[in-house]
């Protein structure tokens, strides 16, 4: 098991999708992500969806030139390639047939991605991948507008055996203060067990995770941020299971107001 960071969510690749626009933008994001401590990434870029023309095979052939490029720059980071498969019919199948791509392509792991502005139950979904052997993983639950509105929804998932992935900007208040408490929360209940950048370039939502581990410690201990920043994704990269269901973190003194943030809503279990 590395010492550095493992990134499992990171759109790498150039001229794929939204994210590094071309080489000598994916060059300095790979630069900045070694600098600030990480050793892997598995490249994300989406698939289905609005990029459905992203094809398993095709990735794997980016990533390996990425790989080869990285090595001619002497630039010391693994990448290993993967998807952001956004949830729609016909994905099984696909992800049976290589086309739509695993974790490191190692077919345990899957990186799932809900429509933004709704939510939708995946219940069904996370069985029939465990029935394939695989796993889902919930790309960025504090970031859906579904589960901002109901976020009861998401300890129920948990103890089903889905696996949350949170960005790292989320942590920072990139992505607004309902984000960040949502994944502050999601951290004091043991829900989360990735942290990961999700980064798309140099200027914005960079490929930074150095900030986010040590937020991750000062909330819930530097056990826990090891666990999502290091160990956790180490796993993933290496094909092994992560072990699911909630965790157990320190307890801040009472009155962060954690529990109270969602006061209006339904309570949590």
């Amino acid at each position: 098991m590395c010492d550095g960071f493992v990134d499992i969510h990171c759109h790498l690749l150039p001229g794929i999708d939204d994210g590094s626009t071309d080489w000598a933008t994916t060059l300095a994001m790979a630069r900045m992500a070694v600098e600030d401590g990480t050793e892997t990434i598995i490249v994300t870029p989406h698939q289905l969806g609005n990029f459905s023309h992203n094809q398993g095979d095709d990735i794997r052939r980016r990533t390996q030139e990425l790989q080869q490029t990285l090595e001619q720059h002497e630039i010391p980071l693994r990448v290993m390639p993967g998807g952001d498969v956004r949830i729609e019919d016909g994905m099984l199948e696909q992800l049976a047939s290589g086309e739509v791509m695993t974790l490191g392509d190692l077919r345990r792991h899957v990186l799932l991605e809900l429509p933004h502005e709704l939510y939708f139950p995946i219940e069904g979904l996370l069985a029939a991948l465990e029935r394939q052997e695989m796993t889902g993983i919930l790309s960025h639950p504090e970031r859906n507008r579904g589960l901002l509105r109901e976020p009861n929804l998401l300890p129920n998932l948990v103890d089903v055996g889905c696996l949350m992935q949170v960005t790292a900007g989320s942590l920072m208040g990139t992505f607004g203060p309902r984000s960040q408490k949502l994944a502050e929360w999601m951290l004091s209940e043991g829900l989360v067990h990735f942290v990961s950048t999700d980064a798309h370039g140099i200027k914005s939502r960079r490929p930074l995770m150095q900030r986010a581990f040590q937020r991750v410690a000062k909330l819930a201990g530097e056990s826990t941020a090891r666990r999502v920043c290091i160990q956790n994704p180490g796993l993933v990269a290496c094909g092994k299971k992560v072990r699911s269901g909630r965790s157990s973190v320190p307890r801040r003194k009472a009155g962060c107001g954690w529990r109270g943030l969602f006061s209006s809503k339904k309570k949590v279990a």
